[in-house]
């Protein structure tokens, strides 16, 4: 039969192949499983042993839902009956909420010898990133012989920690990693964020790094015994 569809590349023919596009189309569901039987887990997630596949699509049906193979290596494969348009959903929202927090990761840059007013316009700005639900990491950078001397450096984060105590909490202890100290900061929930500092009339919240947050970061070492 001639192909519906006009070839490409010289004399090559054969049907066009849509691709799937689906990220849930590899899970079989209902008529999909072939396999005489499966070990059938209910919709409350108890285990219902294991029964003949017809038996366990028509126990499915009769609750107008779905039997979705879970576990395709188990034997007998492992199959729960369920919503399947309630589990993509869930499970696409869960991707696009991962999504979204790691595109609001904002940097806040210090150096080791860094001026009062600076820290303190810095630590506004990480307040204000914070305020609006936003992840922050603070990053300090070491020049030339600084890092001879990396506890001063984590002196500087350790009192920016203390300083924003009140908006958030650091996801871990501040490591040193290659020539420079990182700690992630996450936000209160907001009926506890308390703000120390206020922005400056007109002035407004910046990531003063413009960084690719997407980088393989060095290695990470411990700070010193002395912190």
């Amino acid at each position: 039969m001639a192909s519906p569809f006009p070839s490409s590349g010289g004399n090559r023919s054969g049907y066009y192949q849509r691709r799937n596009h689906d990220p849930f189309a590899h899970i079989k569901r209902n008529q999909r499983i072939k396999v005489p039987e499966i070990r059938v887990i209910s919709p409350e997630g108890k285990q219902l042993g294991i029964m003949q596949t017809e038996k366990a699509l028509a126990l499915a049906m009769q609750f107008n839902l779905d039997l979705v193979e879970m576990a395709a290596t188990a034997t007998p494969p492992v199959c729960r009956i369920m919503d399947f348009g309630k589990y993509v959903y869930e499970e696409s929202k869960k991707h696009s909420h991962v999504k979204s927090t790691a595109s609001r990761i904002k940097e806040i840059e210090f150096s080791a010898r860094i001026a009062g007013h600076d820290f303190e316009t810095k630590i506004r700005h990480a307040e204000e990133f914070l305020d609006h639900g936003n992840k922050v990491k603070l990053r300090l950078k070491f020049i030339r012989r600084e890092l001879a001397h990396t506890e001063i450096g984590f002196e500087v984060i350790t009192r920016a920690l203390a300083e924003l105590a009140g908006m958030g909490h650091a996801d871990s202890t501040p490591r040193l990693m290659g020539k420079q100290i990182n700690v992630m900061l996450s936000p209160h929930p907001v009926n506890k964020r308390k703000r120390k500092y206020t922005l400056a009339h007109g002035e407004e919240a910046v990531d003063d790094t413009g960084s690719d947050h997407g980088h393989d970061e060095p290695e990470a070492t411990e700070p010193p015994s002395a912190h």
